[in-house]
């Protein structure tokens, strides 16, 4: 018999144990005459629950809710990605669990195996592995039923669940997965999993999770592969959706990737829906400079939110060009924005002459410029508490890496958009915006980058051209390189290097963003503010 398979990729929401039984129920009825409906990992309490799973109340509404959910299944079977208790008497309490639920009742409960306790995975901190895995008998089948890690068995595991299963006779693989999205990830895991698979003789059904959670996103992109390893069903990039599949009746199909810069910005643009929609915030502010990076966050908000839920404000002061307020009213006119300018020149004047006993006239140092940026972080907040709008940083990678934005000022913000996002990347993102007609201004995007916090400032004046500086900050951040392994110049190297180690503190307190590359600033790299800086 061949089965006729619905994967659904959902996009639940942390903590909402009625929303996502309603998502899983309505993915389940959509699916229509289907055998089985596959839904991700842990998708019935949202991924990753973190500390909710500590809470004991919360563990016991999720087992309530895992039991009404086997109540609405019928003739098709459901499985559902969910926490179960481990009621051994030793071990953590819970597992993180595959439940196969079918005509009001679970008929089989299977355990993940491989806990990953790296990058932005703490995963050994909550649960109990499984002990054993046996194949699930079901339409005929003997399904192999494993969660995400369990397929990939990379370095540091003792064990393969994967070759347990084919020992015991898994004739159908079905993973169900949350698989965080990184540039090129969807790619490499597809050619992974087609190297694993093409010598296994059973097909693999993979359910991949959508949406933004905090600083993670999840692309979807699940995917079915025939015994040879070859893609035969794709589910959508970074949408929610069904994907119906009949393994062993299907034939060969293209991947279907979206490309590197396309992949990005849908990411971007995912991630702030989710953020405001699963915090509660129905708009966002954003600062408009006339610089490319708030530009970008403007222009990818606007894709998420729609223009009537986002507004501008300029805040020039006496060192703002002519030309940066044009290109932000442009810029507004050109996503249909609300876009309001207000001037911190009385606020600034103000603010120096109340300092000059303590510090004197100015010299317009860095503490001049840092009141500037502070006064507009000011601004922004107090519209954003009286308007309830959520601000949105415009901070990119490569200013967060050196420390070139300023606490309190900057900084300011509910989220942060280009986090995780270098210069270079943001220059070429613009670029891809603008490809079908000009959203953000050609000068916006060609000029030298600057603070306008001093006249004729440039970026470049205290750091080094920004293509140099981001290939620096790849090698270290990114790929963990050493100084001397890193190409350029010795003391260019060094010196970004220190700024990188220096600015923790600052990063520390940075509002959460969007994970997109291997090793983003936040959840997955862990360093000690208070340690002594040495340069590896």
């Amino acid at each position: 018999m061949t089965l006729r398979i619905a994967i659904a990729q959902i996009n639940p929401v942390i903590g909402d144990l009625d929303g996502n039984t309603e998502r899983i129920l309505s993915a389940y009825r959509r699916a229509g005459d289907v055998d089985l409906v596959v839904c991700p990992e842990l998708c019935l309490t949202g991924y990753p629950p973190r500390d909710l799973l500590l809470r004991p109340r919360f563990v016991d509404a999720a087992t309530d809710a895992l039991a009404a959910l086997a109540r609405q299944t019928g003739r098709a079977g459901l499985l559902v990605g969910c926490i179960t208790r481990n009621h051994a008497t030793r071990g953590k309490p819970i597992r993180n669990s595959a439940a196969l639920l079918h005509r009001g009742r679970p008929v089989a409960i299977r355990h993940k195996t491989l806990l990953p306790n790296y990058d932005v995975f703490d995963e050994s901190r909550y649960f109990e592995p499984a002990g054993e895995n046996p194949p699930v008998p079901f339409g005929g089948h003997r399904l192999g039923l494993t969660i995400c890690e369990d397929l990939w068995n990379g370095d540091g595991y003792a064990r393969d669940p994967l070759e347990g299963l084919l020992r015991q006779g898994c004739d159908l693989l079905v993973n169900i997965s949350a698989s965080p999205w990184e540039a090129g990830k969807a790619q490499r895991r597809l050619e992974t999993l087609q190297r694993r698979f093409a010598s296994t003789s059973v097909h693999l059904v993979y359910c991949n999770m959508v949406g933004g959670n905090d600083e993670l996103v999840f692309d979807g992109n699940s995917l079915v592969l025939d015994p040879e390893g070859r893609l035969i069903g794709q589910g959508p990039a970074f949408s929610e959706g069904l994907c119906i599949t009949r393994p062993g009746k299907d034939e060969p199909r293209n991947w279907e990737d979206p490309g590197d810069v396309e992949s990005l910005r849908r990411a971007l643009t995912l991630s702030i829906a989710d953020y405001l929609r699963k915090c509660g915030f129905s708009s966002a502010l954003i600062g408009l400079s006339g610089g490319i990076d708030s530009a970008l966050t403007a222009a990818l908000a606007v894709e998420a939110l729609g223009k009537e839920r986002v507004r501008g404000l300029a805040m020039p002061s006496r060192y703002s060009s002519p030309e940066s307020l044009e290109d932000a009213a442009t810029l507004a006119a050109n996503l249909g924005i609300r876009h309001d300018v207000l001037s911190i020149e009385p606020a600034f004047r103000a603010l120096r002459e109340t300092l000059a006993p303590l510090l004197g006239n100015g010299n317009g140092d860095a503490t001049e410029e840092n009141l500037q940026a502070r006064l507009r972080g000011i601004l922004l907040m107090a519209l954003s508490n009286r308007t309830g709008a959520l601000v949105l940083s415009t901070g990119n990678k490569s200013e967060l890496a050196v420390g070139y934005c300023t606490l309190y000022g900057d900084m300011c913000g509910g989220f942060s958009v280009l986090s995780d996002v270098t210069k270079t990347q943001v220059r070429r993102l613009a670029r891809h915006l603008n490809r079908e007609r000009e959203v953000i201004p050609r000068r916006t995007i060609e000029k030298a980058p600057s603070a306008e916090l001093r006249p004729g400032q440039r970026d470049q004046d205290t750091l080094p051209p920004y293509a140099d500086l981001d290939a620096v900050l790849e090698a270290f951040v990114e790929e963990a390189r050493s100084a001397g392994e890193i190409a350029g110049d010795p003391e260019t190297v060094r010196e970004t290097l220190l700024r990188v180690e220096r600015n923790e503190y600052k990063r520390r307190q940075a509002a959460p963003g969007p994970k997109v590359t291997p090793t983003a600033f936040g959840c997955g790299r862990r360093l000690p503010v208070a340690r002594h800086l040495e340069i590896p």
